[in-house]
């Protein structure tokens, strides 16, 4: 990988659930393999309905029963920015993809990925939002972005060839 730090940004629609979520599990995922120094996470809404707000606290609980800490996210917008920042733009579904591209330059295109296209074991194609279901709902997602958050982590880090 170089020098360069990796720049990773997860999207889902308020940035309260699905991407949070995802950031914090990557994040952790990244420590673990010892690659902090070399790759770095944050997560975006294409909506700015929650600007500033910390993550859903059902998003936080079922989390931070496996491990993962979202207390310090803090919700924010895509920006246009955005694109030029980071490497990776990990949309959490079909939806979340599209208005990505709508946003992005043509040259940024190839930054814009879907989060399942990354799972090994599941193949579901969306990360369902999670805010309106139950407890279920919750840990379907959390087993869906620890799949896939696994998958990413691995074409990232591997090595060119």
């Amino acid at each position: 990988m170089g020098g360069r730090q990796v720049a990773v940004l997860f999207v889902c629609t308020g940035n309260i659930c699905r991407s949070p979520t995802a950031e914090a599990i990557f994040r952790k995922f990244v420590a673990d393999a010892g690659m902090s120094d070399a790759i770095v996470a944050d997560s975006a809404g294409t909506h700015g309905y929650h600007v500033g707000e910390p993550p859903d606290p059902r998003a936080q609980e079922f989390a931070a029963q496996r491990g993962y800490d979202l207390s310090a996210l803090r919700a924010r917008r895509v920006e246009r920015a955005d694109f030029q920042r980071f490497d990776w733009v990990v949309a959490m579904d079909r939806e979340h993809l599209a208005a990505l591209s709508r946003m992005a330059d043509p040259a940024a295109a190839r930054k814009l990925k879907l989060m399942m296209s990354y799972a090994k074991e599941l193949r579901d194609r969306d990360v369902p939002d999670p805010y309106y279901g139950g407890p279920q709902d919750f840990e379907r997602v959390l087993d869906m972005l620890e799949d896939a958050a696994r998958g990413l982590l691995d074409s990232i880090g591997r090595p060119a060839q």
